[in-house]
């Protein structure tokens, strides 16, 4: 409770800033650019986005759950981040809801920890994609995007070494302790995953595909209000953005977004108040798709388990 009021005064803070430096009724008229309808089409693709991205998610959890009770567990985490302390914690209670149903406990626990590696390499890839598209014509030199590239590459490497060096550790020693052999297979299930590349890059294509969608409906929501920016600078903003409102500071990114976005777009031409309103329009999108997933845990569970044809 501490840390979910703490998140909320971190956004009220932002919030009060933001409105202090740009009036609210040039972010209001903004918002009343975008039309009840556009706003209803862009729910149904968010929501669709993450049915996709439930689907991701079954891929790398491993069998026993079937795409429905992916998908609830899914929707309940995305309403937990509004309400706990972290983008992790929404992650936990998603793998919480269908774990009596997983075959491997380990392969989900370690298939979340990959989904959302996955996802934050997804958006720093399209952040830097774009970066380089949006910048370059202001800039002398984009080498340090490269760079950024070769690092993130270099990491990707050096994970799926570490996983395979340790597996192949962990198998020759029997471990002892309980948490020691949770451990180990949790290796072991991160081994494999890595000795599937051609899952992993599935997955990937389908989180970037997903964030470009959000992307899109965003600046969908700038040309109802008529922004002038860039579709190169959306991108970069948008992504950099979000990859900053992971931190576990305020509610659900609610005023860090919106901020960064606003900072991000202001070289290319964009007004503060307008994007501001886009984001703040964007959060409502968010935190009704949280509601239905509320809403959606509180209809009774499914509490059969799903069979090998059903799953």
């Amino acid at each position: 409770m501490t840390a979910w009021l703490i998140r909320v005064c971190v956004s009220a803070l932002l919030l009060a800033l933001i409105f202090y430096l740009i009036p609210f009724r040039e972010v209001w008229a903004a918002a009343r650019q975008i039309s009840p309808l556009l706003w209803l089409g862009a729910l149904g693709l968010f929501l669709a986005g993450h049915a996709a991205a439930a689907a991701k998610w079954r891929i790398l959890i491993g069998g026993g759950i079937s795409f429905r009770q992916a998908f609830r567990a899914h929707l309940a985490g995305l309403a937990a981040n509004l309400a706990l302390p972290s983008v992790a914690g929404g992650d936990v209670v998603r793998a919480g809801l269908v774990m009596k149903h997983a075959e491997d406990k380990s392969r989900l626990a370690m298939g979340s920890v990959a989904d959302r590696l996955l996802d934050t390499l997804g958006l720093a890839l399209i952040a830097l994609a774009s970066g380089w598209m949006a910048w370059k014509p202001k800039l002398d030199s984009s080498l340090w995007i490269g760079w950024i590239l070769l690092g993130l590459l270099a990491l990707v490497a050096v994970g799926f070494f570490a996983a395979q060096s340790l597996d192949r550790f962990a198998t020759r020693r029997e471990p002892a302790g309980k948490l020691m052999r949770l451990l180990a297979k949790m290796i072991h299930s991160a081994a494999e995953l890595s000795r599937s590349p051609g899952r992993l890059l599935l997955c990937l294509a389908i989180s970037m595909t997903v964030q470009c969608v959000f992307v899109g409906i965003n600046i969908a929501f700038a040309e109802a209000a008529r922004v002038e920016a860039p579709v190169a600078a959306w991108f970069f903003a948008w992504t950099t953005a979000k990859i900053i409102a992971i931190a576990p500071i305020t509610l659900g990114g609610l005023g860090l977004r919106e901020a960064s976005m606003a900072g991000l777009l202001r070289p290319f031409g964009a007004d503060p108040a307008q994007v501001v309103a886009i984001g703040l329009v964007w959060q409502s999108v968010l935190y009704a798709s949280g509601l239905i997933g509320f809403l959606l845990q509180m209809r009774r569970p499914v509490a059969t388990k799903p069979t090998m044809e059903h799953s």
